[in-house]
């Protein structure tokens, strides 16, 4: 399993304030110290192999499971199930039909709210699972089955937090809500278009861009920058090899007290100091140029 330290080994920080697993292997769990909060997020991406029969998301306490979320592909029908585990007995199954075909990328995010858990799915609202143990008595998350993954990332999400739209149309543009907090982990997923001379990602405050990162194919180049008291800083190159045109791009940038870390498919690209250091006045995400987006999650 590829994971990721704290950005502080004296502190004791909580689970959401960690740096995502990168394409850990499957069976993957994780324990949770002092269970689940209100607005924490979950988010798992990866691919269904092609071969499934089924894979499994859970949310355990001991031997019991309080969340069960398991796509299903039995008979060549998709089907996914909730349900909790209880005193060594199932209870009531709920099935919908799955977003998840064999074969393909998937992003599942999994929202802790006083009286349910919001599922979403490919950036899109799914389904809502009322409680029926404690989210606090959450000790464990699990994945297994026949699946592949590339990230599982844990935060917590502003009070005015919604759903992503389903719609990613570039240009897209989007308020963060409490804006670019440590412990904060911006993921974004789509394919690079086969002719693309450039993408650009920016985190944006009211007068300028605290973070820049410009992908140019065309001039064989990354370049990660900031513009403020409107002009630019000294630019940062880092390696294009990781970005391929055509092929999906997954980008995760980490928000740290110090520093953005930034991940191009589960790969460490860069580590950009702050430059400015106001982190809760940035609190726009834009992104430009010859993707198409399939997920955004801030």
């Amino acid at each position: 399993m590829t994971s990721s330290s704290f950005w502080s080994k004296s502190d004791e920080m909580a689970l959401h304030q960690q740096l995502p697993f990168f394409n850990p292997n499957v069976p993957f769990a994780i324990p949770i110290q002092g269970g689940l909060l209100e607005g924490m997020s979950i988010t798992v991406c990866g691919r269904v192999l092609p071969n499934a029969d089924r894979f499994e998301v859970d949310l355990f306490y001991g031997p019991d499971i309080i969340l069960h979320f398991s796509p299903r592909y039995d008979g060549g029908s998709g089907y996914i199930r909730h349900n909790t585990f209880k005193n060594g007995a199932w209870g009531d199954e709920v099935k919908y039909e799955t977003p998840f075909p064999r074969g393909h990328l998937f992003a599942l995010q999994i929202l802790v709210t006083q009286g349910s858990y919001k599922i979403s799915t490919n950036g899109k609202p799914f389904s809502e699972y009322e409680h029926r143990m404690p989210f606090s008595w959450v000790d464990k998350v699990c994945v297994v089955g026949k699946v592949e993954l590339s990230l599982v990332a844990f935060q917590h999400l502003a009070p005015h937090y919604a759903a992503a739209p389903g719609s990613f149309m570039v240009p897209y543009k989007s308020i963060i809500y409490g804006g670019v907090q440590p412990g904060k982990v911006i993921i974004i997923q789509g394919v690079i278009s086969p002719q693309a001379k450039s993408v650009e990602i920016c985190l944006r405050y009211k007068t300028g861009i605290a973070f820049d990162i410009h992908i140019y194919f065309d001039l064989n180049v990354v370049m990660n920058n900031t513009y403020m008291d409107g002009k630019w800083g000294n630019e940062e190159p880092s390696d294009l090899t990781l970005f391929k045109t055509g092929e999906p791009l997954q980008v995760t940038i980490f928000c740290s007290r110090e520093n953005y870390e930034v991940f191009i498919n589960g790969e460490k690209a860069h580590t950009y100091r702050h430059r400015y250091s106001i982190l809760d006045e940035i609190d726009v995400l834009d992104i430009r140029g010859d993707v198409h987006l399939t997920f955004v999650q801030h």
